[in-house]
């Protein structure tokens, strides 16, 4: 693979110019907003939870990954913007099964070797944040298909926290929202580009700073209201109910 050969798969995008997508670049900043707010919460309450300002920092390289692949547009860059996204979702899912469900560790490693094989294949068989840049074919769906993981993983969260009433359900709702509403623009954004120039894929990063927000701030409530403060058993505890 050329690292360097330019990727061009998005409306905005008229050149190989580094400022040739300058909203679909800038929009980048919701996922360092997000962890700004992510920081200031977590240290308003005193969290020292390592994974915590791991998911944090991750949710600020997202932005800064996804800002290079929309300037460079290239295939390094390209793998800049696909790492960090996979990371955070791996990471986040295995955090959750210990502080929201209250796993053992023990199964969350078995769990965690399933994940990251799950990702590396996603990786192995796709180019990570898009399609190929000349398909064989049209892409009805423009590569969001690849998404559809993460879109069940929300969607089953969501509705677990609901049996359970979980008093914070509010936030991974508002993520799964802002995740479908993400993905239906991000798909839109090839197939719209005479009547909208611009295109729709910055309406992506906005959304996507949104959800990555309210996950974080679900996080941080979790571990703030778990008395251990390093291990939260939630039936013990009190947190769904």
């Amino acid at each position: 693979m050329d690292w360097f050969q330019a990727v061009d798969i998005y409306c905005e995008r008229t050149s190989a110019a580094f400022w040739a997508e300058p909203v679909n670049a800038l929009s980048n900043l919701s996922f360092i907003a997000a962890a700004l707010w992510g920081t200031i919460e977590a240290r308003r309450r005193a969290l020292t939870e390592p994974t915590l300002w791991l998911l944090i920092a991750l949710g600020a390289v997202i932005g800064i990954g996804s800002f290079l692949f929309h300037t460079f547009a290239n295939h390094w860059s390209e793998l800049a913007d696909t790492l960090p996204i996979w990371t955070f979702v791996a990471i986040y899912l295995l955090v959750a099964m210990r502080w929201i469900g209250g796993m053992k560790p023990g199964r969350i490693a078995i769990i965690a070797l399933v994940v990251i094989g799950g990702i590396v294949a996603v990786l192995a068989t796709g180019e990570g944040d898009a399609p190929a840049a000349t398909p064989a074919a049209p892409d009805p769906f423009n590569g969001s298909l690849q998404y559809a993981p993460a879109v069940l993983a929300l969607l089953a969260f969501s509705g677990l926290t609901a049996i359970r009433r979980h008093p914070y359900r509010g936030w991974v709702w508002g993520a799964t929202l802002a995740f479908l509403i993400s993905l239906t623009f991000r798909t839109l954004d090839r197939d719209i580009c005479t009547a909208l120039p611009l295109g729709t894929h910055f309406i992506w990063h906005l959304m996507n700073g949104a959800m990555i927000a309210a996950l974080l701030q679900l996080m941080i409530r979790v571990m703030s209201d778990s008395p251990a403060r390093g291990s939260y058993m939630s039936c013990n505890q009190g947190m769904i109910r």
